[in-house]
């Protein structure tokens, strides 16, 4: 009987024992830090209002009869002059160093911006196949103009948009960095030029008196332009509705006294811009209105900017009466991303898609008409491996080709 306890109570020993070994066994160990932030010190010169106020004393004539000395004493008026005069301070912005834990689990949606123009379209959908095939995260779009998706990005509706140009998105921008509701992470194109007064070069071959914007008071420059519809004003084809350089091209308009003189009519989209000019161009009609340096029709088709008052800052936060500066166009990401997808964040740190990459692509659409965006990007992406191949990792490289070789399109792009 005793012997039967005793084995009973073995048993019981032995349970314990390996119960203990199995709690003891080592955990899985736990994912590596990754850094999503490098450190960046951004000096950047911001002209800001001062007001100053000038005491201007106001002479008083004033005839007192004197019978004896009399200490009389008087308040004597003034007028206080206030000058308002832009000076510049020195914005600093740091970005520190931070680590975060690669999440763990299913991996979540990246949405793009998908803003209406070419160079942005075709990026996106490099970045897409990119990040779908390379990295593994599924993606999607949100198409719409400027002004909308950068509020949509502030928002967590997308998560990455490739071209935030600077100066036109300026004040939206620096007022969006100071809440901390973005971040960039990098350049993309590098820089370009725009202009709302572009002609084409035939036309001024025609009449090279017309070199100006003040050129455009002149009535036989108003003649040349005018339509049925614009009556006795110019017609000037701006900006899309909805782009942020709508509001700078206004206020250019007004800036140089053209209200009277030109008659502002801004298309619905880039396609509708495009297709006025290469319209026009191709009947050698005259054509006025807003391009950019890497617009389809600025890289296939002989152009000429009309001078205008050089850029300052002065102007540029007052009046705008004087040409754009330079675009500076970066990518920007929701600044829950880099938490989120901190090896995408990285590739985007890495991209280099300059404009002279672009070009590429679209002398290649133009000499292929057929070819749509999704078309055209895995074209570039089968060309070229050496160049989109720095910006990913080795793992992600090899399972691009290897999409690419199969045939492979990305999930998340749209339907044209």
């Amino acid at each position: 009987m005793f012997a039967k306890y005793r084995l009973a109570l073995m048993m019981v020993a032995l349970v314990a024992i390996l119960a203990l070994v199995a709690c003891a066994s080592p955990a899985a160990p736990a994912p590596e830090p990754q850094i999503i932030e490098k450190e960046v010190i951004v000096e950047k010169e911001v002209p800001v209002e001062v007001v100053q106020e000038k005491v201007v004393e106001v002479p008083v004539t004033e005839i007192v009869e004197v019978e004896k000395e009399v200490v009389v004493e008087k308040e004597v008026p003034v007028e206080v002059e206030k000058q308002v005069v832009v000076e510049k301070e020195v914005e600093r912005i740091v970005e520190v160093e931070v680590e975060v834990m690669a999440p763990e689990g299913p991996k979540e949606t990246i949405i793009f911006g998908d803003l209406n123009w070419s160079s942005a379209l075709l990026q996106n959908r490099i970045a897409q196949y990119l990040v779908e095939k390379g990295y593994g995260y599924p993606t999607d779009v949100k198409f719409g103009a400027t002004l909308p998706l950068f509020q949509g990005l502030k928002r967590g509706d997308t998560h990455v948009t490739m071209e935030i140009w600077l100066p036109n998105q300026d004040e939206a921008w620096n007022e969006a960095r100071a809440e901390g509701a973005v971040l960039s992470v990098g350049k993309s194109l590098g820089s370009d030029w725009q202009s709302a007064f572009v002609i084409p070069a035939y036309l001024q071959e025609q009449y090279p008196e017309l070199d100006s914007v003040e050129d455009l008071t002149d009535q036989q420059f108003k003649d040349l332009f005018k339509t049925a519809e614009t009556g006795d004003k110019a017609r000037l084809v701006s900006c899309v509705i909805g782009w942020a350089c709508e509001v700078v091209n206004a206020a250019q308009v007004e800036g140089y006294g053209l209200g009277d003189h030109v008659e502002v009519v801004n298309p619905g989209d880039g396609a509708a811009l495009n297709a006025d000019l290469q319209g026009a161009y191709d009947k050698g009609e005259p054509w006025l209105g807003y391009q950019w340096g890497t617009n389809d029709p600025a890289l296939k088709l002989d152009l000429v900017r009309l001078t205008e008052p050089a850029y300052s800052d002065e102007c540029w936060f007052t009046t705008k009466a004087c040409a754009y500066e330079d675009a500076e166009i970066l990518i920007a990401v929701n600044p829950d991303l880099p938490g989120n997808a901190p090896d995408v964040v990285e590739m985007l740190r890495n991209w280099d898609f300059n404009i002279d990459i672009y070009k590429a692509a679209v002398r290649w659409q133009d000499q292929n008409p057929e070819a749509d965006v999704k078309a055209t990007a895995l074209w570039w992406l089968n060309s070229f491996p050496n160049i989109w191949g720095e910006w990913v990792t080795d793992d992600a490289k090899a399972s691009v080709q290897a999409a690419l070789s199969a045939g492979e399109t990305a999930d998340g792009w749209p339907e044209e």
